[in-house]
């Protein structure tokens, strides 16, 4: 069973920066496309980015595009997500979640998820 932990998460001014974490662990843990998805206060969760399981493949949500991006570090077993010109709307609970296959934006083809990291932009 593979464990994720977001961190990296607070309260940060409109135009600001934060930089997400998510470390996997568990005794079978192997590199496996991941993805970001945030879910705002009264909203259903949504897609923001993915990265296939080498990080030659990225993709990112419209909303997020130019301003996010989603790296990894194999070695570490840890996916980062750097989000630059924050602003009110991207408040809300990151999750990191992992799946098989390659990767997707589709939430219900990823079998493990953290706890989420908060996030919230004033302005």
């Amino acid at each position: 069973q593979v464990q994720l932990v977001e961190s990296g998460g607070g309260l940060v001014q409109a135009g600001g920066s934060l930089r997400l974490s998510c470390v996997a662990s568990g005794g079978t843990f192997r590199p496996r496309p991941m993805g970001w998805f945030r879910q705002a206060p009264g909203k259903e969760r949504e897609f923001v980015a993915a990265i296939s399981w080498l990080g030659g493949t990225t993709d990112y949500a419209d909303s997020v595009k130019g301003r996010f991006t989603v790296s990894r570090d194999n070695t570490k077993n840890t996916v980062y997500l750097q989000m630059d010109s924050l602003i009110p709307e991207d408040t809300a609970v990151y999750y990191c979640a992992a799946k098989g296959g390659p990767s997707s934006r589709q939430q219900n083809q990823y079998d493990s998820w953290g706890q989420g990291t908060q996030v919230t932009v004033s302005s």
